[in-house]
């Protein structure tokens, strides 16, 4: 190992040493594309405070590279068909025609179902490896960071006896925050994700978000519960279920916060920590720089839809590109693939471009996005308006949040002319409301006491330093789902009622039989 090398261990040695905690061993079990890209922050920030991070990881891996420089321990675990099944799912997923609600979650359904089974065949893959497990369990962890959609960090977390803290979005429908974790999700004003409502909901609108919770919880399941409560049970050789063990997580970071999310309850053990891979813009690369400044008083307009998708049709390409072509602003637009024939002078393609330093330049007017959270957070932290044309997953709920809060508008990338993207343009450029609520948004992110990164942290810390944080769970765990909603204590105080006024009917009865009306006896006589 280089001096350089070692000269920065000792450093993170010493940092670990005079901070409040003593330095601690993490165990990963990461989810691929977006979900790792926030995990990686927070891993990273606890290698500068000289923790031990091991990541296990498919050989396999879409986004988690091992040839970069890093100090993070990547623990190979399988050569399978991880990457190509996993991009045939998204791909699948990403052009899923919206039709039919039945049909389109059903598939939905079957996509995650396809996931599900991979991850068991990875997970199977890790505790049937004695030799690998024998090194975990000789390794002494001090606790396991699991994104919760990717069953099996709960299972070795379990296996090890260590705690368990969670990084988690969302789960369809809040499956495992509401049934794993207990969170109360009151469907009067709390809107299911994927439903794409608000929280000012109309009685229709509480209607369809009714419908969308009963169909979550009794029809659609995001993995396949049976299989993996049947392959929990074996591995630990007792009864037991998915949920019943996601529910033993000490901690849960939700990566969503305040200004992206609305309003509703939350546990103790439930902290909120959106934006964490947020940072303030740095230098663009000098010829980016050049176009960018030579946009003027007009500045520029960021258009990307992601890593996941890399091509679009060449019909829907030449659509926006000739919707750009007619605005005043410079364009930089990530696109792969052929280049459109009606692309404009003033638009510049990129295979790749610095999204968060882009969106914090000072010339940026509006960010066009297919409405990913960690481009919805970039905007928000630097206050950016946003044209949104959702493609899958939660992209469709993230833009519907943004058009609630007054942040951006919406489009649809199969049906959407070029006036129509050319009208939300001029709408959100133009419009100075977009900018202010934009702007808002970006105040309530930056005001809080403590960084989002520095709290998620702080807690895996705090969870590694007292051994668990069984004290932040709510009793709710304890409890069957009749006693969690008092259906025995409605049903026993019915029950008194019901005894009571039987009791006065009967007595009422009896006393008209033992003591006649006084006016029926007159008659008699």
């Amino acid at each position: 190992m280089s001096m350089k090398w070692i000269s920065l261990l000792l450093l993170l040695q010493l940092n670990c040493y005079f901070s409040s905690g003593s330095c601690g061993k993490v165990l990963v079990w990461p989810v691929e594309y977006s979900h790792w890209i926030n995990m990686k922050t927070i891993l990273d920030e606890l290698v500068t405070k000289g923790h031990e991070v091991t990541v296990l990881i498919s050989s396999a891996s879409i986004f988690i590279d091992p040839n970069t420089q890093s100090l993070l321990n990547l623990r190979f675990l399988t050569k399978d068909d991880f990457k190509y099944v996993f991009k045939h799912l998204l791909d699948k997923w990403t052009y899923l025609a919206k039709d039919s609600f039945w049909t389109y979650f059903s598939t939905v359904e079957s996509i995650l179902w396809e996931y599900s089974d991979m991850q068991m065949k990875l997970c199977k893959d890790v505790v049937s490896n004695k030799k690998l497990m024998t090194k975990l369990h000789e390794s002494r962890f001090d606790v396991v960071l699991a994104d919760a959609v990717g069953p099996c960090g709960e299972l070795l977390a379990e296996i090890l006896q260590i705690p368990l803290v969670y990084s988690l979005r969302f789960s369809p429908g809040f499956a495992l925050e509401k049934y794993g974790g207990k969170l109360p999700l009151p469907p009067s004003y709390v809107p299911v994700i994927m439903s794409e409502l608000g929280d000012q909901m109309t009685f229709m609108e509480r209607v369809k978000n009714m419908m969308y919770v009963l169909y979550f919880d009794f029809w659609f399941q995001t993995f396949n519960e049976k299989k993996w409560n049947h392959f929990y049970s074996e591995v630990l050789g007792r009864p037991t279920t998915l949920l019943e063990t996601v529910g033993k997580a000490d901690m849960w970071l939700i990566r969503n916060y305040w200004d992206f999310e609305f309003s509703r309850p939350r546990l103790p053990n439930f902290e909120f920590v959106g934006g964490l891979h947020c940072r303030p813009a740095k230098p663009l690369p000098m010829e980016m720089e050049e176009f960018v400044q030579s946009s003027g008083e007009d500045g520029i307009v960021v258009f990307t839809l992601g890593s996941i998708v890399t091509n679009i049709t060449e019909e829907r390409a030449n659509v926006i590109a000739s919707a750009l072509a007619q605005i005043p602003q410079k364009v930089l637009w990530r696109y792969h693939g052929k280049k459109p024939d009606t692309l404009g002078p003033n638009t510049r393609l990129y295979k790749w471009i610095p999204q968060n330093d882009l969106l914090g330049h000072p010339k940026t007017k509006a960010f066009i996005t297919h409405g990913g959270a960690n481009g919805i957070y970039e905007a928000i932290y630097h206050g950016i308006p946003m044209v949104g044309i959702p493609l899958f997953a939660d992209q469709p709920d993230n833009i519907a949040h943004m058009t609630a809060k007054g942040a951006a508008a919406r489009l649809d990338l199969d049906t959407m002319s070029t006036t129509d993207l050319l009208n939300a343009l001029n709408q959100v450029i133009n419009n100075p409301s977009y900018k202010q609520n934009a702007m808002r948004l970006s105040t309530i992110q930056h005001d809080q006491p403590i960084k989002p990164l520095d709290r998620a942290v702080f807690w895996i810390e705090f969870v590694m330093r007292h051994k668990g944080a069984k004290h932040l769970r709510p009793a709710a765990h304890d409890l069957t789902w009749y006693q969690y909603h008092s259906l025995d204590v409605i049903g026993f105080l019915l029950a008194c009622v019901a005894a009571a006024l039987l009791v006065i009917t009967k007595c009422c009865l009896f006393c008209c039989q033992k003591f006649p009306i006084a006016g029926k006896k007159e008659k008699k006589e």
